[in-house]
């Protein structure tokens, strides 16, 4: 992690944009924007929160240990929130933060941020219903882990991808994720998305170029999301 001289925007982030105005020297004065290569650790899974994240470029996946495997939690980018998980009794990060490309992030210590969450009650309302938010997506996930099909997390993870990346210009998916990456977000193994993926290409719902993955029949792909299994009484 390499601390940057220059400073983010002011305006990028839910942080900066919920605060009051007179509120801003105080981030100013108290932030600190650092950068991250590919590969490297914002933070680590264990270790002690001693502040919080806002995404100023790049892209990082938020990860957790789940016994011999690594869960994908969610992904952030450009002013997206990371680290607060740690928030609590003991402020220890129950999750890491990882960059998937060259990266940067606007570091704020724990003590200004509670302290903002006292002055500036917009950002502190906007807060709890992310976090309420968080927790729906969360249980939802751990759901379908337990009853949706294989085939039926590939297609809502794809989906949910688009829906927070869109596409780029030619039509993918605008996130190159490994193979490896994306059996993590869906709670798989990399054997069982890659045979997946080849099912959904040879039935014409997505074409896949590499880590170019594009979506060709959404309609297909919301169908075998709806077909949960749901467990007998």
């Amino acid at each position: 992690m390499i601390t940057l001289k220059a400073s983010c925007d002011l305006k990028s982030c839910m942080f900066c944009k919920l605060c009051i105005p007179e509120w801003l020297p105080s981030i100013d004065a108290n932030r600190k924007l650092v950068a991250i290569k590919k590969g490297g650790l914002l933070f680590k899974e264990g270790e002690l929160m001693e502040g919080i994240y806002f995404v100023y470029s790049g892209v990082f996946k938020v990860h957790k240990q789940w016994g011999q495997k690594e869960l994908i939690v969610r992904f952030a980018s450009k002013g997206d929130i990371v680290g607060h998980r740690g928030l609590g009794e003991d402020n220890i990060f129950p999750v890491s933060a990882t960059a998937l490309e060259n990266a940067s992030a606007c570091f704020i210590p724990i003590d200004f941020f509670t302290a903002s969450l006292k002055v500036n009650y917009g950002f502190l309302y906007q807060l709890m219903l992310f976090f309420a938010e968080e927790l729906k997506l969360s249980e939802r996930k751990m759901r379908n882990l337990a009853h949706m099909t294989v085939k039926g997390r590939v297609a809502q993870a794809l989906l949910l991808l688009k829906t927070k990346f869109g596409n780029s210009d030619d039509g993918h998916l605008n996130i190159l994720l490994s193979r490896q990456d994306f059996a993590s977000y869906t709670g798989t193994t990399y054997e069982t998305v890659f045979r997946m993926m080849a099912e959904m290409a040879a039935q014409h719902m997505i074409a896949v170029d590499g880590k170019k993955i594009s979506m060709l029949n959404e309609p297909a792909l919301q169908l075998l999301i709806n077909d949960i299994q749901m467990p007998l009484n």
